[in-house]
């Protein structure tokens, strides 16, 4: 049983070791192929591949970093040398194993299959690991994917969490989402649900999850943890560091991400391949999610992290879409610079519509005023979360200082 592991990795001086972890960790090496967009620098040495030259478990794209178009796109190059093997694996270039993880996962898989789900998926923001403190850094609990938010331009953000009684699971749990960093699944998926390349970062994850399940793939979460991965990347040159036109490709990733859920009358396209398959129907991801994609809203279920499918015990189409709440939430990011007085009374921090109303307002009072300019990243973070029916077209931040008075204004767009 060969499994077909991707890898799109970009300058990561970590690509080395999460190709020999794997290897060494695993119970069939020899059954291992590897597939590996190679987004280089020569100027950085620390992932020259050149040692698997003759190694027939590589399949290597070795890509000059100033041709790369982003992590869509690599992913999607390396779909494309997929050779029929039983199962793949999608994984970052920055990853440790556990010992036997390919034996493992593949009695996850035929576990599952044996309880009835053709195309079981396992997948997820698997638990941490720190490469600085190896393996004492590594997280033992099982992660499990959350809803967090859907962003301004319309893709849905996850947290992490610790799957709840994970000690006493004997199987995998059910999982809404899907994680670019985490896949395996029956060998096939790399025909099945390509990657777009045209998507750039965002929106990447919630569409393979609703393409996948269209396809008739069941996700799940792993009840162990078998693989980990660095989440900080510190240190490292990201795609967006070296690539001049990554706003405009990410710009049209979110415009072709809402064209294909319907959101904000955004204009349909045709997204052939890259669309959704032909086993289930998007309303039927949106049941089971607990997602209403045309709304921006979510079901009390899924805010609860109730384990999927969500019930359906609605008379009508219209009662069922009443039973959703949409809700913005939205981080809005000030430079200490802007705010530099000590003496804040508070500041005035609201949300408007199109045409100038206020949709919401709350205040920061001087102990969440103090408590952002202290924050570690070196900017005030002024989260916000309300329910509205409408989306917000910008936000504004007005300081008052007892000192100075009013501040001037700080607005942004959404």
């Amino acid at each position: 049983m060969k499994i077909f592991i991707q890898i799109a990795s970009y300058r990561d001086p970590e690509l080395i070791k999460t190709i020999k972890s794997a290897i060494e960790n695993a119970k069939k090496p020899k059954n291992l192929i590897f597939a590996i967009a190679r987004q280089f620098n020569p100027d950085d040495k620390f992932d020259d591949l050149s040692e698997y030259d003759n190694d027939k478990r590589f399949r290597i794209l070795n890509i000059p970093y100033l041709e790369s178009k982003g992590a869509c796109w690599a992913r999607h190059l390396v779909q494309q040398l997929y050779e029929g093997e039983e199962y793949t694996l999608q994984i970052d270039s920055h990853m440790r194993f556990a010992q036997n993880w390919d034996e493992e996962m593949i009695k996850m898989i035929k576990q599952l299959q044996k309880k009835g789900y053709k195309k079981p998926l396992l997948t997820g923001y698997v638990s941490s690991f720190d490469p600085d403190n190896e393996p004492q850094g590594r997280v033992q609990e099982p992660w499990r994917m959350a809803f967090d938010r859907f962003i301004p331009e319309g893709a849905v953000f996850f947290l992490p969490e610790t799957i709840p009684g994970w000690q006493n699971l004997t199987e995998p749990v059910t999982a809404r989402f899907y994680s670019a960093h985490y896949c395996f699944t029956l060998g096939q998926f790399s025909k099945e649900v390509q990657h777009d390349p045209d998507y750039y970062f965002h929106g990447e994850e919630i569409s393979i999850a609703a393409r996948a399940y269209t396809w008739g793939y069941d996700l799940f979460h792993p009840h162990k943890t078998l693989i980990w991965h660095e989440y900080t990347r510190k240190g490292r040159t990201k795609q967006w560091d070296d690539d001049k036109k990554w706003v405009e490709r990410n710009n049209y990733c979110h415009k072709k991400n809402r064209a294909l859920f319907g959101m904000d009358n955004e204009e349909p396209m045709d997204h052939g391949i890259f669309g959704f398959g032909p086993e289930r129907t998007l309303r039927d991801y949106e049941k089971y999610s607990g997602l209403l994609f045309s709304k921006r809203a979510i079901q009390q279920e899924t805010i609860d992290k109730k384990y999927p499918p969500n019930t359906y015990n609605y008379s009508s189409e219209e009662e069922w879409m009443e039973s959703f709440a949409s809700i913005f939430k939205h981080c809005i990011d000030i430079g200490y610079s802007q705010v530099p007085e000590e003496d804040y009374d508070f500041w005035a921090v609201a949300f408007h519509d199109e045409n100038d109303n206020t949709i919401y307002r709350k205040d920061a009072d001087p102990n969440e005023i103090r408590n952002m300019k202290n924050d570690p990243d070196g900017y005030c973070k002024v989260w916000r979360e309300f329910q509205t029916t409408s989306k917000p077209k910008y936000w504004v931040v007005w300081p008052y200082s007892k000192s100075k008075g009013w501040a001037e204004r700080i607005t942004g767009n959404l």
